[in-house]
């Protein structure tokens, strides 16, 4: 039998499931809060990864004393297979890129076992930690620095959409204080249309795409409210897609 297995002391045993238990819990915390925002890689995988680093972690300190390998050696090759896995969330969709954001958090979650496998709980602890102040702290602020106008020379273009509604006799009225109103403060007018709405109403809706490097929600709303004090429109209402780079648009996830 003992040819079959390998001798471990009790002591030994109850490190490992303490080790694997932490890394599994501190990868589900990681892995949680990708869930909620319902990402690719979520609750499972995360604490998948970070169990599985620290089991090779483990399993590389148990070698350490028994025929004097090296840890760090184990711990680089879980980082280059995290990033064959991490390579796997991220998807390409025309000229956008998703998954950018799950693919570290994978790979942060596995540095986060690495380091409770190797017996560094405190340090992994505070690795999760801040893994999740990444994610909930700077969202909001990355939010509000994707509302301010953009630098110069920036590759960022964002697309909006605007409609409104007016009278059939307006129509034309309206179209020409629309390309006015919209093409200032930078915004390239891309298509106007118009279509009748159903049910005989005699109302027309008015819809503009235009774009403008980077992004100003604030300058839009401004045309958008000119626009609205007009008699002869009865609404207006615009949307934006999020700001993507003009060559290759990453999306975060």
């Amino acid at each position: 039998m003992s040819g079959l297995l390998a001798p471990l002391p009790a002591a030994d045993v109850g490190y490992f499931a303490v080790r694997a238990a932490v890394a599994l819990v501190l990868g589900a915390a990681i892995g949680l809060e990708r869930q909620w925002r319902q990402r690719t890689a979520g609750l499972r995988t995360n604490a998948l990864v970070a169990l599985g680093a620290a089991l090779f972690e483990v399993f590389a300190v148990f070698l350490t004393g028994a025929d004097g390998a090296d840890p760090t050696r184990i711990a680089a090759y879980v980082v280059s297979g995290i990033g064959f896995l991490g390579a796997g969330v991220i998807l390409r969709d025309g000229i956008h890129v998703r998954g950018i954001n799950t693919a570290a958090t994978i790979w942060c979650s596995a540095a986060v076992g690495v380091l409770a496998g190797a017996g560094y709980l405190p340090a992994a602890a505070l690795g999760a930690a801040l893994v999740l102040t990444a994610h909930l702290g700077l969202w909001p602020i990355a939010r509000r620095v994707d509302l301010l106008p953009a630098a110069p020379g920036t590759e960022v273009e964002t697309t909006y959409r605007f409609r409104a509604v007016t009278r059939a006799a307006d129509e034309a009225h309206i179209r020409t204080l629309l390309v006015r109103e919209l093409t200032r403060d930078e915004f390239v007018l891309q298509s106007v249309q118009s279509h009748d709405l159903d049910g005989g109403t005699g109302l027309v809706e008015v819809t503009a795409d235009l774009h403008r490097r980077g992004r100003d929600d604030l300058a839009l709303e401004s045309a958008v409210s000119r626009l609205s004090l007009e008699p002869a429109v009865s609404s207006v209402t615009w949307t934006t897609t999020e700001p993507q780079p003009t060559l290759l648009a990453v999306a975060e996830e």
